[in-house]
């Protein structure tokens, strides 16, 4: 059934609300905010706010750990051999370096993250902006799987302080500013004008996390750790209180009075004076007036360390975390080629994320030149996103590996300097600087210097031959 504009925006709006708590409590995790678990209703009732939860916040480790793998580099069209230097510059222009880290974190929290494209003040720097899913929402075509529709809400302050509620409808041709009114109506903002793009698709692209067939929007990167993560935090609260009533030796008193408990100048002693490491004394005769103390053995944490180093295994299991992320190791101390051969599955996750978002932000930029340009490009068709490799081998096993590559004419030397991890804009300089060098070298044969013919990298600047030393004839 078709819908209207107005129909599209409240449906979407209605959507998004069912989701909303969810995300929240996602985000929540991470932020380490997360509600106290696995505690009874009366226990918490009964201790209220004097148990602070000791937060395991397991779930930022899992995010950030894949995130800080996963940098774009650049975009490549198939005819090129290096980044495309124009979708570059749109890419800086909109501070993308900085928002696509953000997408990516925020896509791997609550599943997906947003990036929407229009035109910008620049007629040549389309306008990209990465949205969160907790600001905004999309829905698919069932048929196609391409985005049918999208919304954009967010608050801002009107006049008198009061609140006023705004959103963006993103349809396939066109997209609509709107406004609730004082009678709680969403009506077209006036101060917007509709943006009649004719893109013939919505503008907007989701980053989604764990995209499967079933679950388009995607899947949490925290949805097998939080378990995890909410029984460590009650194990770990757990240890805080027992370490306050159990893990300090304890004592009885026999015989003892308020008097005893005070200082020269006769005030009471604390509490804290009286429970933790101080010497108790009294004047009274013990056999005469039965005074007397007994200290009970302090309590033993161990059962809480164990507890929490198993969770700590179950989630390097589950997320793919070498053991040394979550502070724990073997038995024997793991050697430098161990501790990478255990990162192994935390790379494939994220080069997984690489060629799944590598397909987003190449249907980014595709729109990005659709706007700038004014019609489609088909050679964009087949544009590739360019990351940094997203293991981590030592310099030494980068360069002898680029190294005997190019030495066997396998690959050439810009793919050297990539593989070395060098960025578009290293390889550029040194490519310029190569051509430099060149050029001067070519300059000097000219002038007679043939030693100027060796240019590799253990050539070393000799003086000039004399001319009767040089069979130039």
């Amino acid at each position: 059934m078709a819908r209207s504009e107005l129909e599209w925006l409240e449906h979407l709006i209605r959507c998004h609300d069912r989701e909303v708590r969810e995300l929240k409590l996602l985000d929540s995790y991470y932020e380490g905010e997360q509600p106290l678990s696995y505690m009874a209703p009366e226990l918490l009732a009964e201790l209220d706010d004097r148990v602070r939860q000791v937060v395991v916040n397991w779930p930022q480790l899992v995010a950030d750990s894949i995130e800080e793998r996963l940098d774009v580099e650049g975009f490549r069209f198939p005819a090129e051999a290096h980044a495309d230097e124009g979708l570059w510059r749109i890419w800086q222009a909109n501070n993308l370096d900085e928002q696509s880290q953000q997408g990516h974190l925020d896509s791997l929290v609550m599943k997906r993250a947003y990036v929407v494209t229009g035109a910008g003040e620049d007629a040549a720097i389309p306008l990209i902006t990465v949205e969160s899913a907790l600001d905004m929402h999309a829905e698919r075509d069932p048929r196609t799987r391409k985005v049918a529709a999208a919304v954009k809400r967010w608050c801002e302050d009107g006049e008198g302080g009061k609140k006023v509620d705004h959103a963006t409808l993103y349809m396939p041709n066109i997209t609509v500013w709107y406004m609730k009114n004082d009678a709680g109506q969403w009506v077209e903002d006036e101060s917007f004008p509709r943006d009649d793009h004719k893109l013939g698709e919505v503008p907007v692209v989701p980053l989604v996390n764990r995209g499967r067939l079933k679950k388009q929007g995607g899947v949490s990167e925290f949805k097998s750790v939080i378990p995890l993560s909410d029984a460590a935090c009650k194990i770990a609260t757990d240890m805080m209180v027992s370490a306050e009533y159990h893990a300090t030796p304890r004592r009885v008193a026999f015989g003892f009075g308020e008097e005893d408990f005070q200082d020269e100048q006769g005030r009471r002693v604390s509490a804290f004076s009286r429970i933790i490491g101080r010497m108790w004394a009294t004047e009274k005769n013990r056999k005469e007036d039965g005074a007397d103390v007994i200290q009970f053995d302090e309590a033993s944490l161990s059962n809480f360390h164990d507890t929490i180093n198993q969770l700590a295994r179950l989630v390097a299991s589950l997320a793919g975390l070498p053991p040394h992320f979550l502070g724990y190791s073997t038995e024997n101390p793991a050697s430098a080629d161990a501790i990478r051969s255990s990162e192994s599955r935390l790379v494939k996750r994220a080069e997984r994320k690489q060629r799944a978002w590598g397909g987003a932000w190449e249907q980014v930029m595709r729109l990005a030149l659709r706007i700038r340009d004014g019609e489609w490009s088909d050679e964009a068709r087949a544009l590739e996103t360019i990351w940094r490799d997203a293991s981590t081998p030592t310099v030494a096993q980068k360069a002898d590996a680029a190294t005997k590559l190019y030495t066997a004419k396998i690959v050439p030397l810009r793919q050297t300097r990539e593989d070395m991890g060098y960025t578009q804009a290293q390889i550029n300089r040194m490519e310029e600087q190569d051509h430099e060098a060149a050029q001067d070298a070519m300059t000097r044969v000219l002038a007679g210097d043939l030693a100027a013919l060796d240019i590799g990298p253990k050539a070393s600047p000799e003086p000039a031959a004399e001319p009767d030393e040089m069979a130039l004839d």
